[in-house]
């Protein structure tokens, strides 16, 4: 039997929070309700979940700053509620790193449908996942695995002085530190080196790291790529590792070997 999927939501309107909660458990998921963001950074250190709900506007920190400091801490996907519907509004909550975006009021079963979709794209991007590893085929370089390394799951890519593992959701530099990334970031990175050398668009990207039901908001991938660039390359206004491509879209100009598990 599967294992429940742990959501956490957060609404300052228990009206709201209630209901909804009770709605999930009905589909067969595990709730916990916080009121607002510091009683949900108190159930973020106390338990692990596999998604969260925010609500954008509420008292004190609001939904976008909980949101970043989610991905920053823990790399949980997020979905945000909020009221407002304008593009530039999207737009802001993607960039903030949110992984899907619902505008209420909204219909439970839309809500509970995009819950099942980024959880069903999040592991397909965990190493365990056969298609990540069939993707890496003619891409990148496996090096200390066996003959049969592409029936095994990677481990971690190994570019510049770089080191991303797969299992741990980590990029280390060249001295073992691990560097910060947001669950965008570390998915665009996914991508990225799983296909070096490549002349990847926007669209390409959107579709890659956000699957098919992704909002068409190009501009956010190069929000993404501005921000990995910082943590990635010592000149971010002159980058040599991920490359601009005008009129065609970005190029991750690296040698990446793939180590998988043993």
């Amino acid at each position: 039997m599967q294992a429940q999927r742990h959501i956490l939501v957060v609404d300052d309107h228990l009206d709201i929070c209630e209901p909804l909660a009770a709605y999930l458990r009905r589909q067969g998921m595990q709730v916990s309700m916080a009121l607002n963001a510091a009683q949900a950074r108190r159930l973020l250190q106390q338990q692990s979940f596999d998604l969260a709900v925010l609500d954008v506007m509420m008292p004190g920190e609001d939904g976008l700053s909980l949101c970043r400091h989610i991905g920053e801490q823990f790399g949980t996907p997020v979905i945000l509620l909020t009221a407002m519907s304008s593009s530039a509004d999207k737009v802001n909550g993607l960039e903030t790193g949110a992984d899907d975006y619902i505008v209420k009021p909204f219909d439970p079963q839309e809500l509970v449908a995009r819950i099942r979709t980024v959880l069903r794209r999040i592991r397909r991007s965990l190493p365990h996942a056969a298609p990540a590893a069939e993707a890496v085929a003619g891409a990148v370089t496996s090096h200390a695995a066996p003959a049969q390394g592409l029936d095994q799951a990677i481990r971690r890519y190994v570019f510049d002085e770089w080191t991303l593992d797969v299992e741990r959701r980590e990029l280390r530099d060249r001295e073992g530190a691990a560097v910060t990334l947001s669950s965008v970031e570390y998915r665009l990175l996914r991508v990225l080196v799983e296909h070096p050398n490549t002349v990847l668009s926007r669209d390409k990207l959107l579709d890659l790291t956000a699957g098919a039901d992704a909002l068409a908001f190009d501009r956010s991938i190069d929000s993404q790529v501005s921000r990995l660039r910082k943590k990635l390359e010592p000149d971010p206004r002159h980058p040599s590792l991920l490359k601009t491509v005008w009129g065609n879209g970005y190029l991750f100009a690296a040698q990446v070997s793939a180590e998988c598990a043993s």
